[in-house]
């Protein structure tokens, strides 16, 4: 720095220093980064990790006198190798470690180093480097000076308990995608045969569609025959169904579609194994599931992918304020000059961002809710997707505080008076958090309420 505006930089560090030396606070200034930092937090050695598939580049920061000096080595990343990491991180005198969020190859570096330093983790966004001056070593040792100058963007790491409860609600989304593509693969197969039954039936996948698409499939040609298999509350009639059905379905076709009916039969296996896991692994918060599940819109299943996100008691999160910015459905800000040039929500955690999306739009579908009433307010003057989003941030800071302060959900709206509208939707959620594999226990709603 040069001019007034250095001198005003060393006037503040010393003027802090003064202040730290009258309330008796020991601070020292690290020449590298040029951070004016408290003793205590420069009295251990602290590593940084860069992390690749098949080596790591460590490099152990110690702080001197007069400058933050380094200690590099290589590791593999195999078994033998983290746990010769773990060993001379012990040696070195670490207690602290920072490592970069490169694709999924943290993980075992964290699994193998986790309960004996404490872990950080870094965007790997946060810890560029100049143009022509990055090397592996470089990157490590950056890492370690941003984290003492507090210039790092850390990640958030839950427990080994919540990371686990990732796992099947993380692979029941990717299950019901691999389901979605599957059905229109379906469509388009009936499509080449001439078959229209998606056209005049609303579920190609419900109770009737699979009963008609298994008979096409074991070879069933005749168009009564098959419109007789379909429910009689299906709101179609049997002409129409019959007209719909007529088509030339070939052999190979036939083939095809067996095999798309028995990977769709696998798929569904698969999603009810995952629910009765989770269910399973999460008994023990199914309380919080259940308040969660009070909230228009949400449902058990997107209750526990929730908590499996953000936790049991959201304890991560000091205030809603900043489990609305971890997700992202806050406004951002771009300021430059004084005047912000953007207010785009910032990227957050898109399993949540996801959640919170479709919740949302269940939310402002119930008929006579608070949400619905707050969503035809905004919807004219932001539009729909704006009003959404919008939604989507409310619903956050309530999980919060539900989540947070174990409250309970109260509906405000003209559908939360109607006492036959309140038994009718806590049947249907009894229902299906049984259905889950969870136990329920009918209590009596206490006065403490959100």
């Amino acid at each position: 720095m040069i001019g007034n505006a250095g001198d005003e930089w060393i006037s503040a560090r010393r003027a802090c220093g003064r202040k730290a030396a009258r309330e008796g606070v020991c601070v020292s200034v690290c020449v590298l980064c040029g951070v004016l930092r408290k003793a205590d937090d420069m009295n251990h050695n602290v590593a940084g990790i860069d992390v690749h598939k098949k080596i790591l580049a460590v490099a152990v920061g110690k702080a001197t006198e007069s400058a933050l000096v380094f200690e590099r080595r290589l590791f593999g990343t195999v078994g033998r190798s983290l746990t010769e990491l773990a060993e001379w991180l012990k040696e070195q005198g670490v207690e602290r470690v920072v490592m970069e969020s490169t694709a999924q190859y943290w993980k075992p570096v964290w699994l193998a180093l986790e309960g004996s330093f404490d872990l950080h983790l870094a965007q790997a966004r946060s810890n560029l480097a100049p143009r022509g001056r990055k090397t592996d070593f470089r990157d490590a040792e950056r890492m370690v000076r941003r984290l003492l100058s507090g210039d790092l963007t850390l990640s958030f790491v839950p427990g080994a308990e919540q990371r686990q409860w990732r796992l099947p609600a993380r692979g029941k989304y990717q299950l019901r995608r691999d389901r979605v593509r599957l059905q229109n693969q379906l469509e388009g197969l009936l499509e080449e045969g001439r078959i229209k039954l998606s056209s005049v039936v609303t579920d190609l996948l419900g109770l009737s569609g699979l009963r008609i698409l298994r008979a096409l499939a074991a070879g069933e040609d005749d168009a009564e025959k098959l419109a007789s298999l379909a429910d009689t509350r299906l709101r179609v009639s049997r002409e129409d169904l019959a007209e719909a059905l007529r088509g030339s379905v070939t052999t190979l076709q036939r083939v095809l579609l067996r095999q798309l009916l028995t990977r769709l039969d696998l798929i569904d296996t698969q999603i009810r194994e995952l629910d009765q896991t989770l269910a399973k692994e999460m008994e023990r918060y199914s309380e919080a599931i259940q308040r969660l599940s009070e909230i228009p819109g949400m449902g058990p299943d997107a209750a526990a992918q929730i908590v499996a996100e953000i936790g049991p008691q959201a304890g991560a999160f000091a205030a809603p304020e900043k489990l609305a910015s971890w997700v992202g459905v806050c406004p951002g800000r771009q300021e430059s000059a004084g005047q912000s040039t953007s207010n785009r929500s910032p990227k957050g955690n898109r399993a949540m961002r996801r959640i919170l999306t479709e919740v949302a739009f269940a939310a402002v579908k119930t008929k006579d809710s608070h949400f619905q009433e707050v969503f035809r307010r905004l919807a004219p003057r932001l539009g729909v997707n704006k009003a959404i989003w919008a939604i989507a941030h409310r619903l956050c800071r309530l999980i919060w505080k539900l989540l947070h302060e174990g409250v309970t959900y109260r509906e405000q709206g003209a559908r939360g008076q109607d006492p036959q509208a309140i038994r009718k939707r806590a049947r249907k959620l009894i229902g299906d958090l049984r259905r889950l594999g969870y136990t329920v226990l009918i209590e009596e709603p206490t006065p403490k309420t959100a």
